[in-house]
């Protein structure tokens, strides 16, 4: 039996999960959907990305879990990517959902697309967090206009200083095993720094015909991928 934890990206928490887990259940794996800290019914706790790498370990620990399947969407690969690597042996399979991945020194706002001046000037005025995006802003990524207001309806500011506080790792997450999908309507091709990691023998690369949110707008695909990837 694996044990999934689940993370899901920025302003999302563990209910962002839910057309998920009955599947994994079904085939009879744990899964663990987790909120991290400053967001969802723990807005009010502060955090930074120390926080939310602890918060995915202190979910293996508390649990006593072992054979763990981390899944890592959006922003969240970057704490899932540390958190896999200070797991050790409990790891079997870390999961980066179209998400960033985590490099030593390197933070979510340094590779925003923008550059990170522009970035840390949008978390200013928003009382340095994160606001969430608005019903237009999911057009084209294959939602309906129900999953679109689950998602909206349910989010919440994401805090700044998970995004702009660096990475650690002690080695490149290309040595950890690892399977990334990438969702097309995104994107029909994986980032620079993810293209370089899939040249690596220990990762493996998933493609979904569904854009950013697969958890909602394809969750039996995206639960048959993470069913493949507990196998290796």
């Amino acid at each position: 039996m694996a044990n999934y934890v689940l993370v899901a990206g920025a302003w999302l928490g563990a209910w962002a999960w839910d057309d998920v887990v009955p599947h994994l259940h079904a085939a009879g794996h744990g899964a663990w959907p987790v909120t991290l800290s400053g967001l969802g019914d723990r807005k009010n706790q502060p955090a930074g990305q120390r926080t939310h790498v602890q918060d995915v370990v202190d979910e293996v620990e508390r649990r006593g879990l072992s054979d763990v399947v981390l899944v890592g969407h959006s922003y969240s690969g970057i704490p899932v990517g540390q958190a896999a690597e200070r797991i050790g042996d409990r790891l079997a399979r870390a999961v980066f959902v179209d998400s960033n991945v985590p490099s030593d020194g390197e933070s979510f706002a340094d590779r925003w697309w923008q550059g990170r001046q522009a970035f840390e000037r949008t978390l200013a005025e928003n009382e340095g967090s994160w606001a969430p995006m608005a019903v237009a802003d999911y057009e084209g990524q294959g939602l309906t206009d129900e999953q679109i207001g689950r998602i909206v309806s349910g989010s919440t500011p994401h805090p700044g200083p998970s995004l702009t506080e660096p990475a650690r790792m002690e080695r490149s997450v290309g040595r950890l095993p690892a399977t990334y999908v990438k969702c097309l309507l995104d994107g029909p091709e994986p980032t620079e720094d993810v293209a370089a990691l899939l040249t690596g023998e220990r990762w493996d690369l998933a493609e979904m015909d569904t854009g950013h949110w697969p958890m909602f707008s394809a969750p039996d695909e995206l639960a048959r991928i993470l069913l493949r990837a507990a196998n290796g």
